[in-house]
């Protein structure tokens, strides 16, 4: 993606908790075709010393899986919190509204996970994440119903080779930091958390 210098993350924490934070991102890989394929689907991730992972699954009838298979090279988008920038926040009147956003972007190497028992377990990390009390209900269901949902599926390993992360919050026009940080803190949940966010690459004090 484009990254301008300012907006370039420049702690590695950020992108893994954005990801954690909004799990639910955009697999683009390349049909048949030469054009882009996407799926959109939750996706755990996992980290292994300073290598990260990402596990999910697709439904069968997806072609998606396939393309991984024969191209196992692809793309992986989180897209944080993102508002609208008003003008209104600079002193003056010469000036453009924009757009504020934490985006990550990770470029992944793709391994099928097809056998029954590694599907069960990226299952139960989904599980884990979005609602751990239905684990217990997962594990007492008929084993004859859990083995066709399995095999409805085609799960995945992500391995996560390269990493890039935008912070896009006006960090380059200081002028507008404390009007946009009160703005954002007065507005809806994607606003106070772009505020917060601003808080914590330091562009204003906390609170």
């Amino acid at each position: 993606m484009y990254q301008p210098p300012q907006f370039i993350a420049k702690d590695p924490q950020i992108a893994l908790d954005v990801m954690r934070a909004y799990p639910f991102a955009s697999l683009v890989s390349c049909d048949d075709d030469g054009l882009p394929f996407v799926t959109h689907l939750p996706l755990h991730l996992e980290q292994k010393g300073d290598e990260a992972v990402l596990w999910g699954h697709c439904a069968k009838p997806n072609p998606h899986w396939r393309y991984l298979q024969q191209r196992p090279r692809a793309l992986v988008t989180f897209m944080g919190p993102h508002a609208y920038l008003s003008p209104k926040v600079y002193p003056d009147l010469q000036r453009v509204p924009s757009w504020n956003y934490l985006a990550v972007h990770c470029t992944v190497e793709a391994r099928l996970v097809e056998e029954g028992e590694g599907k069960d377990a990226l299952l139960k990390l989904l599980i884990g994440d979005h609602e751990p009390a239905y684990a217990a209900q997962w594990r007492g269901l008929d084993a004859e119903y859990t083995r066709k949902m399995l095999a409805g599926i085609v799960g995945f390993e992500l391995r996560v080779t390269e990493l890039q992360c935008k912070v896009k919050l006006n960090q380059h026009r200081p002028e507008s930091h404390d009007a946009l940080h009160a703005a954002y803190r007065a507005g809806g949940e994607q606003e106070r958390e772009l505020a917060g966010w601003m808080e914590r690459i330091g562009m204003v004090k906390e609170g």
